[in-house]
């Protein structure tokens, strides 16, 4: 008989089951957790774990490596490939050179630039996936001037995303419209978008009051992502546009943790940031980056609240029927258009390079499975 588990919930959650399959909630073994709480050492739960994937961990040597056995007991049958080994490289030159000299065979988030060099060597293949991500520009709407919706809207106008998806992108992106990635369910596909309208911009910043300007910081991300392959390229593309209509843009950039710590504190006038999807819902989206109680969780980093648009998405948390939720969500988009709390700017592709003779190893829109992973 297959066990089975209950969970009696307090009010309806059209989120849970999508939410109980994300890494948070992996089993794990009460066995071992009584073990180690035995012999004092129960912090191994974390940081040495047992669990029931296709690998077991070996070793691990902070910001080095990670190191892998096969698991002779996954219960998806063998595991073709003994070791497997992470080697944590950060910079995406040194993770392709590695790769170009077999020093590696796998490695993730290639930048666009890399891709023809990819593509022309006869070793090597290049991967893509469609991906649930989006990347934006938040504005901190608790500060002057983004606390001023026809600021928001102005700057909007005034920035040319076609132009940032062409030079940065190369292929690895589309113009962003919305909150909700455009192969996700509750995706409004009729929502406007703002075009590439300076004569515009300049009219509503009049109308704000700001014909003579402002001046902002502009938070420029340390990291590359699928959603921002080059943040500081598309934070000074950004800083051009506004400049022609009057908006002096500062760019700054912090450590990765600092960047983060200061966004969710709400630091920043504006912020390059985005988003890739836990679990597959919209709620990870449409609540988690933009709902009230989000700002206190600091993953809202407009710092944004709007009733109408808050209410709409906790209604279609509790709505299970998709085409209900769909509609609910599909209005909290025409409010998030109105309002402006953000640029939404791309939606990229996941990349991912492999040595050609790597089979089995497969990425999919909720990560990677080496389980069937081998060299031929």
């Amino acid at each position: 008989m297959t066990p089975t588990s209950s969970f009696v919930l307090s009010e309806p959650n059209a989120a849970f089951l999508a939410d109980w399959g994300m890494d948070f909630a992996s089993i794990l073994s009460a066995e071992y957790a009584d073990a180690m709480m035995k012999k004092g050492t129960p912090e191994n739960v974390d940081t040495w774990p047992i669990g029931t994937g296709p690998y077991v961990l070996q070793q691990y040597k902070t910001d080095s490596l990670i190191r892998y056995l096969a698991n002779p007991n996954y219960w998806d049958g063998a595991v073709p490939t003994k070791h497997l080994i992470f080697s944590i490289t950060p910079n995406v030159e040194t993770r392709l050179a590695k790769l170009q000299t077999n020093e590696c065979q796998i490695i993730p988030a290639p930048s666009p630039v890399q891709f023809d060099v990819i593509k022309k060597n006869k070793d090597l293949t290049l991967h893509s996936v469609d991906a649930l991500n989006v990347g934006y520009l938040a504005f901190n709407t608790e500060k002057k001037p983004f606390d001023n919706v026809l600021v928001r809207q102005a700057l909007n106008y005034a920035t040319d995303k076609n132009a940032i998806i062409n030079a940065v992108f190369l292929g690895s992106g589309t113009v962003a419209k919305s909150p909700i990635p455009p192969n996700m369910m509750g995706f409004n596909k009729d929502l406007k978008d703002y075009g590439y309208d300076p004569e515009k911009a300049k009219a509503l910043l009049k109308q704000a009051g700001l014909e003579q300007g402002a001046e902002v910081t502009l938070w420029s991300m340390p990291v590359q992502r699928p959603y921002n392959p080059n943040s500081r390229r598309i934070a000074e593309m950004i800083q051009n546009d506004w400049a022609k209509v009057g908006i002096k843009a500062k760019i700054v950039s912090y450590e990765w943790g600092e960047y983060l710590s200061g966004m969710r504190k709400g630091e920043h006038d504006s912020a390059l940031f985005g988003w890739m999807s836990d679990n597959g819902d919209p709620d990870n989206f449409a609540d988690v980056l933009l709902g009230c109680d989000s700002i206190k969780t600091g993953s809202n980093a407009a710092r944004w609240c709007d009733k109408g648009y808050d209410d709409l998405v906790k209604k279609a948390k509790l709505t299970s029927d998709p085409a209900d939720r769909a509609k609910l969500y599909s209005q909290a988009q025409e409010i998030f258009y109105q309002q402006a709390p953000w640029i939404a700017l791309a939606n990229g592709k996941t990349f991912y390079a492999t040595r050609s003779n790597v089979s089995g190893y497969s990425v999919s829109l909720m990560g990677s499975d080496f389980s069937k992973a081998k060299l031929n």
